[in-house]
């Protein structure tokens, strides 16, 4: 039989994982962080864990990744990161599906001036890009969590940054293993993507963006930014990044403001896929 869970946030993270299916890696929470002294310091350590699922058509799938590597070349992105108390920070790319369906495309790199930058959008532009079936934020969120200890770099702030088109409907529900990757100190933004509504309809519920905001955000200063039109797909990336890498305050849904508001079922998504499997 499992233990209790631990009062350790990441021990918990290790526990939902291995009581709940799907919660692919969540062990590796496990595993002992290497010497902080031998880490290298950083303002942010980024992980970018963008969807791959089966509903992201191709032209989605390379717009995103344009976005991003455009970004980084960027000058108020460079700006922004200049900036800080280091002038530095590590990203590392993460394509993520259904349950056991993530890898990381972009291993963690440095980015510290307009060359280092040039280089990781170059990775992110030229790495291939799988299409996978399903969509587990639950999962991306697991994956993504443990990278954190062995990236080589001590950040002074963690965050994974979520992209995706779509509620969770595969592997381990999501609120638990959002709240304890929260609980181990790690801010979690979130990218709708809502460039076909009634895609949204149909895979994220009436309103993927407020699922977004109750369901998959958190931590300090999280924020939800919405990607609406291919035409400011790009505008939107780069402003998300520059307020993360600035740690600047979203003003667009944050969450702090979410308790008074209807909180949206976060197992929508998982409600959905069951009507369709009961489809003849």
């Amino acid at each position: 039989m499992p233990g209790k869970p631990s009062t350790n946030p990441v021990a918990n993270l290790v526990h939902i994982g291995r009581a709940m299916a799907g919660a692919v890696l969540v062990w590796q929470m496990a595993l002992p962080a290497p010497s902080m002294a031998a880490d290298l310091p950083v303002d942010l350590e980024l992980v970018l864990a963008v969807d791959v699922s089966g509903s992201m058509d191709v032209q989605e799938q390379a717009l995103q990744r344009r976005g991003y590597a455009e970004a980084f070349l960027h000058p108020e992105v460079l700006t922004a990161l200049r900036a800080g108390p280091y002038g530095r920070i590590a990203v590392t790319y993460v394509e993520w599906a259904g349950p056991g369906a993530q890898s990381v495309a972009v291993p963690w790199t440095l980015v510290e001036d307009a060359a280092t930058a040039g280089r990781l959008a170059s990775a992110i532009a030229t790495a291939p890009t799988p299409r996978l079936r399903g969509t587990s934020i639950s999962g991306a969120l697991a994956f993504a969590a443990p990278l954190f200890q062995a990236s080589g770099y001590a950040g002074l702030r963690r965050a994974i940054d979520v992209s995706g088109d779509g509620a969770n409907n595969a592997g381990a529900p999501l609120v638990p293993v959002r709240d304890a990757v929260v609980a181990a100190g790690i801010v979690i933004n979130g990218l709708p993507l809502t460039l076909s509504p009634s895609l949204e309809r149909a895979v994220g519920g009436p309103d993927l963006t407020a699922y977004y905001r109750d369901c998959v955000i958190g931590g300090p200063g999280s924020f939800v930014i919405a990607a609406n039109e291919p035409g400011q797909f790009l505008e939107t990336i780069r402003r998300k990044l520059i307020l993360e890498i600035a740690g600047l305050p979203a003003r667009v849904e944050p969450a702090a403001v979410t308790a008074a508001q209807d909180k949206v079922d976060c197992l929508i998504g998982e409600r959905l896929r069951r009507n369709w499997e009961r489809d003849p």
